[in-house]
């Protein structure tokens, strides 16, 4: 790949991952990971010059204003993010490039709080208006209801000042946000990953009283603008908001040279685990305020402040125990069960220790002290064992050879560090099993969630996939018993079920559970076989002939269509009515998209994103997930964001689910 193609890749990615962030609230990377893209791509463009784009993520603040909490507003003051650095060394070369312009400078060092940035509009010394960061430059949203739910937001100064707008930070306590967790759990809602995604998330709620109930807090760290009082100082105008009895960042520091700047983040690092709430860095800011006019601003960063970001954080615990749990393929996946410890945000009592030659590697034993960190801040993991602090009894941990759920024999795989029980029908794998089959990337039955599965387990009703399909006969019982719900709610399912028989091959052959076999491989051989009936009698050879297809992949669907209990299954599928022939032979003939690229964003009226791939690409044509000059239609539904803002700004045509469908049926 040339320098050019990869700053390309990774434009598109930060692109990606920004509108995550900042728009849908879900990141799927970490604040690291993000950060080693960000800085891969800033290092490239210095070295290239000749390749940067006005379009390009270092030239623009992350993220764009959406509709939902309200209508969008315009910025008076641009609410910029800040420069990342991650070690001593740029941040003395920050202060020196300061000093050399403004030898007198001081810098106030500051906590970085994990949250959701806001500004506070005060006129009359009244709160007349609370706007988000938005796009940053443009436009944010107005959120004015929502802030005044917030018990640190103070709708009125004691002061009277003709106009004054202030920035901070909204973020969650952690003792609010696990209670917030708490009641989804309850509820049986998706939970929150973090404080910084909860308080996002519920900031933008178009219910004030939820916001309420959330508890949500307030930092205030900066005067946007200001008529009628001026201040001399950043730390000037800190201590005027403070004797109006606005909340403002705790414990921020004033400092004169790069040494006392470097003391005083250290300071603030130390203190991350006694907080009761999320930093994430601590920023350095040129606190005159002449000064800072005098350094200005970049078109995404002020030159006079920067953001220090901490390494993720590591702490000790104890092994309490290591448990053993069985997967839906049989696998057997041990995990280390520890003491409690707070990590990025999380209580965290448990990592998986993978398999035995993990634990071997490690020599983890119960009783053990161990350094746990979260793997790109997100998923816990053992980092390795303190053996200075070994208790004298502990003994090396042996994966058993039964299995811990139904009692049969394990076996270790060949090609592989992975422990099965070797019991088709053991109980333990059963319920994972039917979870995958009916889930969104098989044959994705709305509804059927996991403590339906469940219940319908434990009663008796479900032994194995083919079962699902036979639920229909115990209709009356299954409301009699409330197990799915009332009336609705079981005809509600039943007809979903009834529906996904209709599911073209690809999503069955993926449900089916066999080892190795994902939504990939499921879609690469529904592409080659006509009908699962080829598919069945397909030899060793004919298989691994499949691009994609393997030893491993097709050895394991030789093994699976030789059990004699899974071509029983198939056949009782069969038996009640499920699609056993590839739709795609139906409409190989139409390949009226052959050579179109389509983009999918937003939520559509009907369908759900997988059946749109599904159907755009049944016809030839290919969906992307990012929007470029080669796009051809971009299919927009509700809150379809910045992708349908740059499809407007490059030409893109955008068509909605049901312009589609009319191309179809044309």
């Amino acid at each position: 790949m040339n320098i050019k193609q990869e700053i390309e890749n990774l434009k598109v990615q930060l692109k990606y991952h920004n509108d995550r962030y900042y728009n849908q609230d879900d990141p799927e990377i970490s604040d690291y990971d993000y950060d080693q893209l960000s800085l891969r791509l800033r290092a490239l463009e210095e070295e290239h010059p000749e390749f940067i784009s006005n379009d390009s993520p270092t030239q623009k603040v992350g993220g764009s204003a959406k509709r939902e909490a309200g209508i969008l507003v315009k910025h008076n003051v641009p609410m910029l993010s800040l420069q990342d650095v991650f070690n001593k060394e740029e941040v003395i070369s920050f202060v020196d490039k300061i000093k050399k312009e403004r030898a007198d400078s001081v810098f106030t060092v500051e906590k970085k709080i994990d949250g959701l940035s806001v500004s506070l509009r005060y006129n009359d010394g009244n709160l007349t208006m609370g706007v988000t960061r938005g796009d940053g430059i443009n436009q944010g949203e107005d959120v004015t209801d929502n802030v005044k739910m917030i018990g640190d937001v103070k709708t009125k100064l004691k002061d009277i000042v003709p106009y004054i707008e202030i920035r901070g930070e909204v973020y969650m306590k952690n003792g609010n946000f696990e209670a917030v967790n708490e009641r989804l759990e309850a509820a049986g809602k998706k939970l929150f990953a973090n404080p910084r995604n909860c308080s996002a998330g519920t900031l933008r709620q178009l219910n004030p009283e939820v916001v309420k109930e959330r508890k949500l807090s307030l930092f205030v760290f900066n005067v946007q603008e200001s008529r009628g009082i001026s201040f001399a100082t950043h730390s000037e105008s800190l201590e005027w908001l403070k004797k109006q009895g606005i909340k403002v960042i705790e414990g921020y520091q004033l400092c004169r040279t790069a040494e006392e700047v470097w003391d005083a983040i250290k300071a603030i690092g130390e203190s991350r685990g006694n907080l009761p709430y999320d930093i994430d860095g601590a920023v350095v800011k040129v606190d005159n305020l002449a000064d800072r006019e005098y350094f200005g601003t970049t078109s995404k960063v002020p030159r006079w402040a920067i953001a220090y970001k901490f390494p993720p954080e590591e702490k000790e615990t104890v092994v309490k125990e290591i448990r053993l749990t069985v997967g839906r393929t049989g696998r057997i996946t041990p995990t280390a069960i520890f003491e409690p410890i707070r990590l990025c945000g999380t209580n965290v009592e448990r990592a998986t220790l993978h398999n035995q030659d993990r634990i071997d590697e490690l020599d983890v034993r119960i009783g053990d002290t161990i350094i746990v960190r979260k793997a790109g801040e997100i998923i816990p993991e053992v980092l390795s064992v303190v053996k200075a602090k070994r208790p004298a009894d502990t003994v090396p941990f042996q994966i058993s050879g039964i299995c811990p759920s139904c009692g049969a024999p394990t076996s270790r795989d060949d090609n592989t560090a992975d422990t099965r029980c070797t019991n088709i029908n053991c109980p333990a794998q059963l319920s994972q099993h039917i979870m995958n089959f009916v889930g969104r990337n098989a044959m994705d039955i709305k509804g059927f969630g996991e403590a339906y599965v469940e219940i319908l387990i434990k009663e008796g009703y479900l032994k194995d996939i083919a079962d699902i399909f036979y639920l229909y006969q115990y209709r009356d019982e299954l409301i009699e018993k409330g197990l799915i719900g009332k009336e609705k709610n079981t005809d509600k399912l039943l007809k979903a079920i009834e529906e996904s028989k209709k599911n073209d091959i690809d999503r069955l052959i993926t449900g089916l559970g066999i080892k190795n076999i994902g939504r990939q491989a499921g879609a690469e051989l529904g592409k080659h076989f006509k009908s699962l009936y080829e598919l069945k009698k397909a030899t060793y050879e004919e298989l691994i002939a499949i691009n994609d297809v393997g030893d491993i992949t097709a050895t394991s669907l030789v093994e699976f269509f030789a059990v004699e209990e899974n071509r029983d299954i198939l056949e009782r599928l069969e038996q009640a009515g499920m699609n056993f022939i590839s739709l795609s032979e139906e409409s190989a003939a139409d390949q009226r998209f052959a050579g179109l690229t389509f983009v999918i964003t937003g939520t559509l009226p009907t369908m759900g994103r997988t059946d749109m791939e599904a159907l755009v690409k049944r016809y030839g044509g290919k969906v992307s997930g990012s929007i470029s000059k080669k796009t051809n239609y971009l299919i927009a539904g509700e809150n379809a964001g910045s992708k349908l803002t740059k499809a407007n700004e490059i030409g893109v045509p955008v068509i909605s689910e049901e312009e589609l469908l009319k191309l179809i049926n044309e």
